[in-house]
């Protein structure tokens, strides 16, 4: 595929609640745009907003024939979201942001001129700083990148959903046949030339984050699950660790029946059973999930619904 000064790049911004700015944050992107002579369209994804957002991009879809817009028939999340923005493009390349425009939409050029004259078929933008938030979060986010990468071997310490990506790159994502999707993961998994570009966070425009602490536990619940089966591998080792000690308690207690001291008292006994409990529901819970996630995939259920098309 031929890079250069024509090549369309698509921009895909998923939207949610963001009526009060997503017009000027198209507009903030799409000066930016022109000034550094790209070819463009824009593809906005509104996830089922509540607020009048999809009223606003489809006035912004008449007033501009580069800008498409797409509704959702509900809110799906915002994995799905991006996803049914990447089907729509039509762009050599895709540049995918938040429209609250906390990835900074100045790197874009930077983003495009690395694509083009680089040979690199994946920009990525990584955190420098994780801007004001706080410690409590950014403790989690690098416990959960941690463990991540132990389990999968897969490194987004630090990443984005802020990235540029070739066609090539989009129609491999494309093929993956999953109905419960990580973009993060999804892009990192299909491999292909690679570029890390630094940023900060910038505050949002307007509004607060839609990622409440317990979307973004299901959300890593969903990302270790999508790409690691070392959990299911965990409950082997609880079991084979579980049956070392049951020996090993097991001996101690013929011996001491034998020599006549024979233990006294239900303390062990107690011990064990809410330890053995305890490690049996756990291990019922990881197999659970797993479960769930092959439940799901085998409904085959789209991973959206697009209720409206604007352009």
């Amino acid at each position: 595929m031929v890079r250069n000064e024509n090549s369309l790049i698509s921009i895909v911004m998923p939207v949610y609640n963001e009526g009060k700015h997503i017009a000027s944050s198209v507009e903030t992107v799409e000066n930016i745009l022109k000034n550094a002579k790209i070819n463009y369209e824009f593809v906005l994804v509104d996830d089922g907003s509540k607020d009048d957002s999809w009223e606003i991009l489809s006035g912004l879809s008449d007033k501009n024939h580069a800008v498409r817009s797409v509704r959702l028939s509900r809110n799906f999340g915002k994995e799905a979201a991006l996803c049914a923005g990447l089907d729509e493009t039509k762009g050599e390349a895709v540049v995918v942001l938040d429209s609250d425009l906390q990835h900074p939409p100045e790197l874009i050029p930077e983003f495009v001129r690395i694509w083009r004259e680089e040979d690199v078929d994946v920009v990525e933008g990584v955190k420098s700083d994780r801007g004001t938030e706080n410690r409590f979060y950014r403790g989690m986010a690098k416990l959960f990148y941690g463990v991540l990468l132990k389990l999968t071997g897969i490194d987004l310490r630090n990443a984005s959903d802020f990235k540029l990506l070739d066609r090539n790159v989009v129609t491999a994502m494309q093929e993956m046949p999953e109905k419960i999707t990580f973009f993060r993961g999804m892009s990192a998994w299909v491999g292909f030339e690679r570029r890390k570009v630094p940023f900060e966070v910038h505050d949002r425009v307007e509004g607060t984050s839609k990622w409440t602490f317990g979307r973004l536990v299901g959300l890593a619940v969903t990302s270790i699950t999508s790409y690691a089966s070392a959990p299911l591998k965990l409950i082997i080792c609880l079991g084979l660790l579980m049956f070392a000690f049951s020996v090993v308690l097991g001996i101690q207690t013929l011996v001491r029946y034998f020599m006549g001291a024979s233990m006294e008292g239900f303390t062990t006994v107690i011990l064990l059973i809410l330890f053995i409990g305890s490690a049996i529901m756990i291990c019922l819970g990881i197999i659970g999930l797993y479960l769930e996630r092959i439940y799901h995939e085998i409904k085959g259920r789209p991973r959206y619904i697009i209720s409206r098309r604007k352009n």
